[in-house]
């Protein structure tokens, strides 16, 4: 049954619908199946509409998705912004429509290009999408946020693709899953001939991602370091005022010092305030304990490097050289002011908003024996910027202040992305996050040890360095965008007759 038998506003509701259901193939639920099969459906209305047709179901799932996976950014901008509640409704939803032009254009430019049948079914909406998302991650800043391949990681088989083809290669491997399911499912008789090529082709997928499930891209390259990761859960409306800086700065001494480990990782601005701000002695103080350790700190904290110029930066303190990373990619509206928006930023009261962009090619850091492949917060959910530093690094670091968006699937969803960085990359992740989700990944993404959210806590455990190249790392996203345009470009040149319309 294809969409032209639906009602007109049937087949949109429907496909927002499905796009509502496939937030539970992503964390925290994790029922990676629901994404593709959500996916299927949408393909399944598509499989003959017209190209606006296509855009309006495209839209319509677009809307549903994001609507029920990042309505959180309300929180964001309402709860701890300080934006008027109904302005902040109004935001989140032009926001979630803007965003979902890109599956609508997906959608619109697959029906264009490719006639209606199985061939657009299992080939050109899977490659459409995949581009939809490739584009989503890089223009205007980026919001590359539920991407289909994270829902996969690290369990499905289909993650066992992460360090060769990176997180869209992911997307596309599980799009094409969801066109191949698309092809079979109109005739619900018996399994003719014309449906095992497709089968053969779902066995062949994830059969292959079980096997290179088991590859080990990279090597341990000495003993396991013993971490500390600091979870000190400031409240999010508390952590600036002046009146508790001295609290936050007595919990986060009192916390290094009771640690023994030699390698401790602070959150994201930690230490809330400017560093040339921050007393000397309490710096040295932190120091000089990861020195009797021959070990290191890791911290976040604001950095001022003149007049209106300063950064969200990491600083690293102990027996390693002293290092600095600034961060590069920067939050749009919480940490830059995108032209013409300042009037939007004045209707919000964020601390430090507008700061400025280090440098993309930072090196690793040093510390406690490691080289360290660092970022701050939102970065890490564009794994293609941090590729030269994860090549020559042996663990990766995360810092985070998830603290912006409350008891909402925001932090679950970014220690998924976490997840599919160490897939990439083949390492071991530390990730600390002021209010949660703190934890130790090892390089297949799985988490080792974590804390709860919304507790006060140190998270001790070991991590494995690691060192080699995963194919990821090599080819970057490249090789799944030009397999989704050649795939886009085969739908297109197939004849008609040879997709089985029916």
């Amino acid at each position: 049954m294809y969409a032209r038998r639906f009602a007109p506003a049937l087949a949109p509701l429907l496909s927002a619908l499905l796009g509502a259901l496939a937030v539970a193939g992503f964390a925290p639920l994790g029922w990676y199946p629901l994404s593709i099969l959500s996916l299927a459906g949408l393909f399944h209305l598509a499989r003959a509409a017209t190209p606006w047709h296509a855009f309006l179901l495209g839209w319509s799932y677009g809307l549903g998705l994001f609507l029920a996976g990042v309505s959180w950014i309300y929180v964001s901008i309402s709860t701890y912004g300080g934006m008027p509640v109904p302005l902040a409704v109004l935001a989140t939803l032009l926001f979630c429509a803007f965003i979902a032009l890109f599956p609508a254009l997906a959608l619109a430019a697959a029906a264009r290009l490719a006639t209606p049948g199985r061939g657009r079914v299992a080939l050109a909406l899977p490659a459409a999408w995949v581009l939809g998302e490739w584009l989503r991650g890089w223009i205007f800043t980026g919001f590359p946020w539920l991407a289909l391949g994270y829902s996969q990681a690290p369990d499905s088989p289909l993650a066992g693709f992460a360090p060769v083809l990176g997180v869209y290669g992911v997307s596309l491997l599980a799009a094409l899953s969801a066109g191949l399911i698309a092809a079979i499912v109109p005739r619900a008789g018996r399994v003719g001939q014309s449906r095992l090529p497709a089968l053969a082709g779902l066995a062949v997928l994830w059969l292959a991602g079980l096997a290179l499930h088991s590859v080990d891209w990279t090597r341990p390259t000495a003993a396991p370091v013993r971490v500390a990761l600091l979870q000190g859960n400031i409240a999010q409306d508390l952590k600036f005022r002046p009146e508790k800086l001295e609290a936050t700065l007595g919990h986060y001494a009192r916390a290094v010092l009771a640690s023994d480990a030699r390698l401790i990782v602070l959150p994201e601005t930690a230490l809330p305030l400017f560093r040339s701000a921050v007393p000397r002695d309490y710096l040295d103080l932190l120091a000089e304990h990861a020195r009797t350790r021959d070990g290191d700190i890791v911290l976040g904290i604001p950095e001022d490097a003149g007049p209106g110029r300063y950064y969200n930066s990491i600083l690293t303190l102990g027996a390693s050289p002293e290092g600095v990373y600034r961060k590069a990619h920067l939050v749009p509206f919480g940490e830059f002011v995108p032209f013409g928006f300042r009037w939007a930023v004045d209707l919000m009261s964020i601390p430090l908003g507008d700061f400025g962009r280090g440098d993309p090619d930072q090196p690793p850091l040093a510390a406690a024996g490691e080289k360290l492949a660092v970022n701050v917060c939102y970065e890490d959910a564009f794994g293609e910027e941090r590729i030269a530093a994860a090549r020559t690094s042996t663990l990766l670091v995360n810092v985070s202040n998830d603290a912006w968006f409350g008891e909402s699937l925001a932090p679950w969803q970014h220690l998924q992305i976490g997840a599919m960085r160490s897939l990439e990359a083949g390492r071991w992740q530390l990730r600390a996050n002021n209010t949660g989700i703190t934890a130790i990944l090892d390089d297949k993404g799985r988490v080792r040890a974590q804390l709860a959210p919304f507790i006060v806590g140190t998270l001790h455990g070991e991590a494995r360095g690691r060192t080699g190249d995963t194919p990821y790392l090599v080819l970057g996203n490249w090789p799944a965008v030009l397999g989704a345009l050649g795939l886009l470009a085969l739908a297109w040149r197939l004849p008609a007759r040879r997709q089985g319309l029916g």
